[in-house]
């Protein structure tokens, strides 16, 4: 099989696969912000929540279901801010993941990625990138919710996290989206070989 990348190209698309797979991962998890509630363990994430509180009638008292699940509706999503965030990153996860397999695809299929293709490709990454990197700096302005402040000892608020603490997920997200605008969006202006002229 002829491949259109070079050397650097094949690191290129290894890694662009890495980063994306590390962004979307970390985008899908809910455990961007960890905190408890009743004596549980609760996790956000921008469109997803493990543990919340349910009213038993039965005993007029307040139970945490212990599972994770995405809100019911877009709108009961917990504020504004963590809506705009699920947008935007699932916009630059999407984002990568095109450009990770269009690169895979390349280590397989000749002439299939160019050098003005590469480049195309890598100003991709780092638009993706940059909306990841936009969902992570407008997550923390979510944290003033109603929801956000019970898990957090009603002491949270925007860029504050009062008794919660980030998740695995959230540094995920931001780190794979970090690497691929420095590292992968670098490493695609060198991955296509130069086609070859045809005279015709």
């Amino acid at each position: 099989m002829a491949s259109s990348l070079t050397c650097a190209g094949v690191v290129w698309a290894f890694l662009s696969f890495l980063c994306a797979a590390a962004s979307c991962v970390g985008f899908f998890m809910p455990y961007w912000l960890l905190g408890s509630q009743l004596e549980k363990s609760v996790s956000f994430g921008t469109f997803r929540r493990c543990s919340y509180p349910v009213r038993d009638e039965s005993h007029q008292t307040t139970v945490m279901v212990e599972q994770c699940g995405r809100y019911a509706s877009f709108q009961a999503i917990p504020s504004a801010e963590w809506r705009i965030c699920t947008v935007v990153t699932g916009l630059g996860c999407g984002l990568l993941l095109l450009v990770a397999l269009t690169a895979l695809m390349g280590c397989c299929v000749s002439e299939l990625i160019s050098r003005t293709v590469g480049r195309v490709a890598g100003g991709i990454q780092f638009l993706g990138g940059l909306l990841i990197g936009s969902g992570c700096a407008l997550y923390p302005l979510g944290w003033d919710s109603e929801e956000v402040r019970q898990t957090c000892g009603n002491l949270s608020n925007q860029f504050e996290l009062g008794t919660c603490h980030i998740g695995w997920a959230y540094y995920c997200t931001g780190g794979g989206a970090a690497a691929a605008m420095l590292v992968c969006t670098w490493l695609a202006c060198f991955s296509g070989k130069k086609q070859k002229q045809y005279p015709y």
